[in-house]
């Protein structure tokens, strides 16, 4: 849905919310109802859930503000073909199609033009939430609801619409892949390129990377074009993310680049067998998305096929090791050491990132460029697996080197150090002002205790 639903029906949808979280009964988990979700965390069930199905395009583009009013569950998909309509986009477009500017805002969002533009939230002029009181409050920066609602995951309400920037969206872009042999002299160009906004004399407008394996990493310099040429087509028999090895330069339209990484899930499409040449041939490029692999994933837990087949085979029981994890661009070759070592899963993302600003709940320094380090996938460990022993000791690495742990997948943090890192007491204070009966799952309850 491209075309904007305009403030009359936004209205309509903000009332439908409000009166569905009145019928919620007090003491019952309160979830959104939606129709896709990017957590990788198990959830307790909830019958009575949020009806945000109002709540899912955009209300309106103010092309000469470069500014657009966006309904919470809006996924950016839906968001990019509305502002593309006007020549722009917003500041940071998440990799996934599905995910929801509000998931993005209330958790955490990134994406190759997080080295300049910081993460999602950064760049909302203000947004309505509702709160556990049953009340939407606008609110914008330097509000204290404001401030702490980043990374919160509806622990202090849900927002129902986002005021954002937007800025001129590229007919091409143009990428230049860097080889590296050396995690250090990476790091060093990263850091460059984030101080000066260029390589080599030329600008450089997105970066990230992957890191194959040790002593096989690639750094991808993206430059947004007018002028373009024959484009390469990753959503067909091509999949991007082995490109960026193979390839020096490559261009893509503006369009294409932004969803890269969505038509195979990053590199985890080729678990469901999409990448296979033959396969591929028959699977419909409308499936080749990252929902879809969401969906497969999710009957694959149901069912538990993947640990059926592997205790028919013999093989050690699997640990889901899915995180995304900032660490200190000058720490990066010292985790991706202790990564490869402890639990050797390749390939993983890079992704610089510098915060614009401090914020409570996820207090990135903005005076550190910061690495996201991206790896999704499961590693062998055997009986001790469900005790997640690989993931504990990456949390453990993370906060050794001075990092910062997304929580929309597992978290097994003990409550003091949880609360240290992610500013507990002052969340609790929020949370009490803006929930003062406290009808919304805390934080910790939602990520660590999967309530």
């Amino acid at each position: 849905m491209s075309d904007p639903v305009g403030w009359e029906r936004h209205g309509e949808g903000v009332d439908r919310l409000v009166r569905s979280y009145v019928t919620i009964p007090r003491g019952a988990p309160v979830r959104l109802r939606t129709t896709t979700s990017n957590l990788f965390r198990p959830r307790v069930h909830a019958d009575a859930r949020l009806d945000a199905s109002g709540l899912t395009g955009v209300v309106a583009v103010d092309a000469e503000a470069r500014t657009a009013d966006v309904q919470g569950v809006c996924t950016y998909e839906d968001l990019v073909d509305a502002t593309l309509a006007h020549g722009l986009m917003p500041l940071v477009v998440p990799q996934l199609r599905t995910i929801t500017l509000g998931g993005a805002v209330a958790g955490l969002g990134i994406e190759a033009t997080s080295f300049r533009n910081g993460l999602p939230h950064e760049s909302v002029r203000e947004m309505d939430v509702l709160t556990g009181a049953g009340e939407v409050v606008t609110t914008r920066p330097g509000d204290e609801l404001f401030d702490t609602f980043p990374n919160t995951y509806g622990s202090l309400g849900y927002a129902t619409r986002l005021r954002i920037d937007l800025e001129p969206a590229p007919r091409y872009v143009g990428l230049r892949h860097l080889r590296f042999d050396d995690p250090a002299l990476l790091a060093k160009t990263v850091a460059e390129i984030a101080a000066t906004g260029s390589y080599e004399g030329e600008q450089v407008d997105g970066l990230d990377g992957v890191a194959f394996e040790p002593g096989r990493l690639v750094l991808t310099l993206a430059r947004w074009q007018d002028t373009g040429g024959p484009t390469s087509d990753y959503t067909g028999q091509q999949v991007y993310y082995r490109s960026v090895a193979e390839r020096d330069t490559d261009l893509l339209t503006g369009l294409d680049y932004l969803w890269r990484w969505d038509t195979d899930w990053f590199w985890c499409s080729r678990a469901f067998g999409a990448q296979h040449p033959l396969l591929r041939r028959v699977w419909a490029r409308r499936w080749r998305r990252s929902d879809v692999y969401l969906r497969l994933l999710a009957l694959d837990h149901r069912f538990d096929i993947a640990d059926r087949l592997d205790r028919r085979a013999n093989r050690p029981q699997r640990e889901r090791v899915i995180q995304d994890v900032e660490i200190p661009v000058d720490r990066l070759p010292e985790f991706l050491a202790w990564f490869d070592e402890t639990v050797g899963m390749r390939p993983v993302w890079l992704c610089p990132v510098r915060a614009t600003r401090t914020w409570p709940t996820y207090p990135l320094d903005p005076e550190v460029l910061y690495v996201n380090v991206g790896f999704w996938g499961t590693v062998h460990v055997g009986p001790d697996a469900v005790d997640a022993p690989r993931n504990r000791a990456i949390e453990q690495e993370v906060h050794r080197l001075g990092g910062h742990k997304s929580l929309y997948s597992e978290a097994f943090y003990d409550r003091a150090t949880f609360d240290a890192l992610y500013d507990g007491d002052h969340l609790a204070r929020v949370k009490q002002r803006f929930d003062p009966d406290d009808r919304l799952t805390s934080l910790y309850d939602k990520v660590v205790r999967r309530a």
